[in-house]
């Protein structure tokens, strides 16, 4: 799910985002509001943050060598971390820089259905790419509350799209009311306030996405169901006694490399402990394509 899939899910984002953040300038340009600058700058980190997970994932899918004997796998992980550094740092921090200056020295917001219009058609657009990613994510939520699965979620790229989206369809309708206020009574300051809020919103997604990309980075572990099944499938092979432990770790979205501590009966040979070994290994690799790697530390009953 995490390869082709977030490709597509990341392509779609990026197309949209592109066309956003040029339109956003555009009316930032023409109207003079200070919402519209900090919804361009949006976009912008959105689409550069957008290239970069299409490098990560690209990187990750490289070749194990001597360097790394597991593969690049956590390439994704890094770059999911950076994009998380950019919307904390880029994202929301221009928009409170542009949000309080515009509170110190407003600016006449003129021609506002220019800035309606973009605003509009950016709803779209991003709702379009919402859509997308929405659809990917409950592929692998299943029966999970939204909040679990955001929380279990091994496919960073996915994630960050989703909520790199919620974010910034909030920020679309914070920016359209604090213009349609300036409107309606004359008050700049509602320009500057609902770059504030647009500042805020970013910096708790990306909060979120650093709690996310933070976990990922460091190794978690398969979901548990998938482990329980591993134990199963070890334990039911003939000459195994006892399964004592089960490691895993994601080394990508769909790479796990999983180490494996079992007891075998001591009347079998070492000859017959290796042929056991290697036919679990086989009926992993059969039943288990997400395990990348499995290491089996035969133990004496």
């Amino acid at each position: 799910m995490a390869g082709h899939g977030s490709n597509r899910v990341i392509l779609t984002a990026l197309a949209a985002n592109v066309g956003i953040a040029v339109a956003k300038f555009v009316a930032a340009g023409v109207t003079g509001s200070s919402a519209m600058v900090t919804e361009g700058v949006h976009s912008l980190v959105d689409s550069t943050n957008h290239v970069l997970l299409l490098y990560g994932g690209r990187r990750s899918r490289l070749a194990a060598d001597a360097r790394h004997p597991l593969g690049y796998g956590r390439e994704l992980y890094f770059w999911s971390f950076v994009v998380a550094i950019l919307v904390f740092s880029l994202g929301a921090g221009v928009s409170l820089y542009e949000g309080i200056l515009h509170l110190i020295e407003p600016v006449p917001t003129t021609d506002p259905l220019v800035a309606f219009a973009v605003l509009g058609v950016a709803f779209v657009l991003e709702g379009w790419s919402t859509v997308a990613a929405l659809r990917e994510f409950n592929v692998s939520r299943g029966r999970k509350s939204v909040y679990r699965a955001i929380r279990d979620t091994k496919d960073a790229p996915t994630l960050i799209v989703l909520l790199e989206n919620a974010g910034a369809m909030a920020g679309l309708v914070i920016a359209a009311t604090g213009i349609g206020l300036v409107v309606l009574t004359g008050n700049e300051h509602y320009d500057g306030i609902a770059s504030v809020l647009i500042g805020l919103v970013l910096a708790g997604t990306a909060v979120t996405l650093l709690i996310e990309a933070k976990g990922l980075l460091i190794g978690e572990a398969a979901d548990p169901v998938l482990v329980k099944a591993l134990h199963d499938c070890i334990e039911a092979h003939a000459g195994v006694t006892a399964v004592r432990e089960v490691l895993t770790v994601h080394q990508a979205p769909d790479m796990v490399v999983a180490v494996i501590s079992a007891d075998f009966e001591d009347s079998i040979s070492a000859r017959e402990v290796e042929q056991t070994v290697a036919d679990i290994e086989r009926a992993i690799g059969e039943r288990f394509p997400v395990i990348a790697r499995v290491y089996i530390r035969p133990l004496g009953s």
